[in-house]
Parts: C-alpha cells; structure tokens; sequence
C-alpha cells in the first residue's frame, strides 16, 4: 500500500520527533492535529474567487494539512512510547479524525463556493459523504463481527490524495478518485458484514480499545 511505503520512509524521523515530544499528552497533539486542520480549512477556502485561483495558496494549505497529518501519526506512537494510551485517548482520536476530515472539504466546498462552480460543491459533498461512510460502515461492522479488514480507500490514502492534489493543483482530479472510491469502499464493507453475518456471527462483538482505526 502506498501508505505503508510512506510511513516506512517516515518512520525513522517519526521516531526522532516522537521521544522530542514524549512528554506531550498524546491528546494534546491529537487536538493539534484538528487545529492544524483547520488551518488548512481556512487555507483552501481562501485559494480562489471570483474568476481566479491561487495555486500558492491551495498548496499552502496542503503542506499544513501534510504537519496536521503527522501529528495525527505521532499521538499513538507518543501514547505507545508512554504506555498512555486509554480507551478515551482512543475514542478523541477517531472522533477528531473525523472532525479534521470534514474541516478540509468544508474548506474545499468554500472554495468552490466562492468559484461559483456549483458542480464541483457536488462532487465535495459526494467524496465527504462517501469518507464519512467508510468510517460509519467499519464502526458499524465491528460491533457486529470481529473485523472489518476490506477497503480500496481508508483514511490514511484519502488524506495523502488530498495533499497531493493540494500541492500539484490537481484538486478536481483527486476528489473524483476520493467520491467514487470512497462510495465503493463503504459498499465493499456492507457487503462483507453481510457475507460475514451469514457465516454465523451472531452476539455482540466489541473490539479492543486501540490508538487508530485508520478508517
């Protein structure tokens, strides 16, 4: 997967960045991660008006969502390194995961808003809406059956395709990959836990607290 490869590229300065910040709160820098985000949000919805859009500005938004993203790597290392890490830590994680993914395509569907590009306001909403579907569709599993492994599409590539497409200006493209494969993703994940159900799995089945779900 192209994230593995990335986080494998990464892993050594990660390492360094994660025992300079081990006496941080791994919840601190999950909420500075949303805030970084936010940044990012103001960034990409103040890159273009009417008539115009700025390249400069768009990629700068990209490369803060690039720190916000690597702060929502460190918190599990830092909660690990620390062995902090609780089921709330767990819980704030995924919960701010998703306010920080909302936050860029707000910023997006503001740019494209401000554009007057109604169409493309359409297609935010659809990659939004199928992002948040891939997050819901797993929780939702998993509370049904053991695991929900399957997905073209998880977290980790969805924010990666949105930087890249920030920093190159290839936002449009990018957002088509994210609204169709996203939808599908979720679809691949209702029809597992349908497969999976027929299978036997009957009782409640709560999964272990961790740092990340990744969805």
């Amino acid at each position: 997967m192209l994230t593995a490869k990335i986080g494998a590229v990464l892993s050594r300065p990660l390492d360094v960045l994660v025992r300079a910040l081990a006496r941080v709160s791994p919840d601190v820098l999950t909420i500075t991660g949303l805030a970084l985000n936010g940044v990012a949000c103001a960034f990409f919805a103040l890159a273009g008006g009417p008539g115009f859009v700025s390249p400069t500005t768009l990629r700068v938004g990209g490369l803060v969502a690039l720190g916000a993203a690597i702060f929502d790597m460190l918190d599990g290392r830092v909660a690990r390194l620390r062995g902090r890490g609780t089921k709330f830590g767990a819980y704030l994680d995924s919960t701010m995961d998703r306010y920080s993914d909302m936050l860029l395509y707000l910023g997006l569907m503001i740019l494209y808003a401000r554009l007057g590009h109604t169409h493309l306001m359409v297609l935010v909403w659809v990659a939004a809406f199928g992002s948040f579907m891939t997050s819901y569709a797993r929780a939702r599993a998993e509370s049904l059956i053991p695991r929900c492994p399957v997905g073209l599409l998880e977290r980790p590539e969805r924010v990666v395709l949105l930087i890249v497409g920030a920093v190159f200006n290839r936002m449009v493209a990018v957002l088509w990959i994210i609204a169709v494969l996203a939808n599908v993703t979720a679809i691949q994940r209702v029809v597992y836990t349908y497969v999976e159900l027929k299978r036997g799995w009957s009782n409640v089945f709560t999964p272990p607290g961790g740092r990340k779900d990744d969805a």
